[in-house]
């Protein structure tokens, strides 16, 4: 199953309103003042041509600002609303500790929100319904759990996340160690981070997309977009190490991957996703040949 945009007919019909407002605005403009020429001396006509330029300009300017509010209305009104979900972890990062899935889930939120594409639930009040419930328990989400989930919450999609890999390299300055993303005594110098991740249909249960998301740090920068949320917390001692820096680039990819999945929906964007996932593919299964 696929979404559909269902604010698609609705915003091209509101547009084309607007544009047909503007045209016979202008049009009863230019009539008045055309029927009225054989009647009025050449400098009447030519202050009325300049009145009626300034208070068409007003005119399409207000037009243009009930229109775009309409549609900016319509388009929020209409976006989906989500929860995310605690992450949970299968990989080895030493910097997975208590509280973590929940901080993780936080952030993701956080950038899904700055991105304006769609409706999310507040971490805090999803973090608060589910443990009231016992849901986290199963540790079960698609299926009817998913359903009742979705309807405890007022959520029309649940995403749900899993850290599958985490990966430190660290270049040895004279003797160092590396622990939770802190090196003493050398330098670190890339970090690597998959999420596998899940977007739940919390109508039908139904698992409507799944991907594995990347992120990597280079040389003390992030390979991946501009993180646009903050680290406190468990993870706020990591805000500027290499797990951080993986993990930020992470989210924005997380982040820009269900926007086009779920909002977007063009092709362009849908294609380079497809790119770095056969890409992904490619180097998982390179790795697993043997000789």
């Amino acid at each position: 199953m696929r979404l559909e945009p269902k604010t698609l007919g609705s915003e091209r019909k509101s547009a084309t309103l607007c544009r047909l407002r503007v045209c016979r605005t202008s049009q009863s403009i230019t009539i008045f003042i055309a029927r009225q020429s054989h009647r009025l001396p050449n400098s009447t006509i030519d202050q009325l041509w300049n009145e009626s330029h300034m208070k068409t300009n007003l005119i399409l300017a207000a037009i243009a600002l009930v229109c775009g509010s309409s549609f900016a209305d319509a388009a929020k009104a209409n976006a989906p609303t989500i929860a995310v979900l605690e992450f949970r972890n299968d990989s080895g990062a030493a910097w997975w500790r208590g509280g973590v899935g929940w901080e993780l889930a936080g952030m993701l939120s956080n950038e899904l929100a700055s991105t304006k594409a769609f409706r999310v639930l507040d971490r805090t009040k999803t973090e608060k319904v589910l443990e009231e419930q016992n849901f986290a328990a199963s540790g079960r989400v698609s299926g009817p759990q998913g359903a009742k989930m979705g309807k405890m919450l007022g959520a029309q999609y649940l995403i749900t996340g899993t850290v599958s890999s985490y990966e430190e390299d660290v270049s040895n300055t004279g003797g160092g160690i590396s622990f939770g993303g802190v090196s003493v005594g050398g330098k670190s110098e890339s970090a690597y981070m998959a999420i596998d991740m899940q977007v739940i249909n919390a109508t039908t249960g139904e698992i409507e997309f799944t991907r594995s998301i990347e992120g990597r740090s280079k040389g003390g920068g992030m390979s991946l977009g501009l993180y646009r949320g903050g680290f406190g917390g468990n993870l706020s001692s990591e805000n500027k190490t290499p797990a951080g820096k993986a993990i930020r680039a992470t989210l924005v990819e997380a982040s820009d991957y269900l926007e086009c999945a779920m909002v977007t929906k063009s092709s362009r964007c849908l294609n380079a996703f497809e790119a770095k996932e056969q890409k992904r593919r490619d180097s998982s299964k390179g790795a697993l040949d043997l000789d």
